[in-house]
């Protein structure tokens, strides 16, 4: 059970964002990927949720080729893997209740069944949404609210694998707090694998098992969490000097 990208180069037009990226995430473990902006992050997410295909390389999910295994097994790994986007991205038009139904094989139901309502509670009470939340649209909820069902929609599955793309991004440090918690108890409570995606240092420090730091393409430096705040690269002492880094 784990994540393995292998040598993974993309190219947009003649520019290399990535450069035989190698990075492992085992099982229950969560990883935090860091790097300065447009060193090619969200790229690489974007890569392993099977969304881009890179020119070389491949990602394997629990053994299997993302890319070049039968699209049977590949759907079969899709379904064990859940995304949670910056800013989360819910559909306006829908209540959180239905948002998080995406989630489901069962999609959106117009009529959905007993099971399916009951799952999409216990989703909820996972990410601490109170009820009431569910008849609520987007718009009505606060940024941490809507973090919550975005990450709910995620798990609502019983995904095993969700990738976040900074998932702290525009919420208020005691929400961003909450987002840290919730990360740490799924995989703690769920055994849930992560790949994080961040420009935050104190969630890193947080909820980390291993940090990796990409730059100029290539993985330059991967510590466990306990060394974050040793890393020797301008990201880091930057945001060392303007906030203390947390490490729990």
């Amino acid at each position: 059970m784990s994540i393995q990208i292998d040598h993974v180069t993309k190219r947009f037009g003649s520019q290399a964002v990535l450069r035989s990226v190698n990075l492992t995430v085992p099982g229950e473990r969560t990883l935090v990927l860091l790097g300065p902006s447009g060193a090619g992050k969200s790229v690489l997410l974007k890569i392993v949720a099977g969304l881009l295909e890179p020119e070389e390389g491949d990602v394997q999910v629990d053994g299997v080729s993302i890319f070049d295994a039968p699209e049977r097994a590949v759907a079969a790994v899709r379904r064990r893997t859940g995304l949670v986007f910056q800013y989360s991205a819910l559909f306006d038009s829908l209540t959180a209740a239905e948002n998080i139904q995406f989630g489901l094989d069962d999609g959106l139901a117009r009529a959905p069944s007993p099971e399916l309502r009951a799952r999409v509670e216990e989703t909820m009470s996972w990410v601490n949404l109170e009820p009431e939340a569910a008849t609520k649209y987007p718009a009505e909820l606060s940024g941490g609210m809507q973090k919550r069902v975005a990450i709910a929609r995620a798990i609502a599955g019983g995904q095993r694998y969700v990738l976040y793309d900074e998932p702290t991004a525009g919420l208020d440090p005691v929400n961003a707090e909450a987002v840290a918690q919730l990360i740490r108890r799924l995989q703690r409570e769920l055994g849930v694998t992560s790949l994080v995606v961040t420009h935050d240092l104190d969630l890193a420090g947080r909820v980390a098992d291993t940090v990796a730091l990409l730059d100029g393409g290539r993985i330059q430096v991967e510590v466990p969490a306990c060394y974050l705040d040793s890393i020797d690269h301008p990201l880091i002492q930057v945001r060392r000097r303007a906030r203390p880094l947390h490490v729990a």
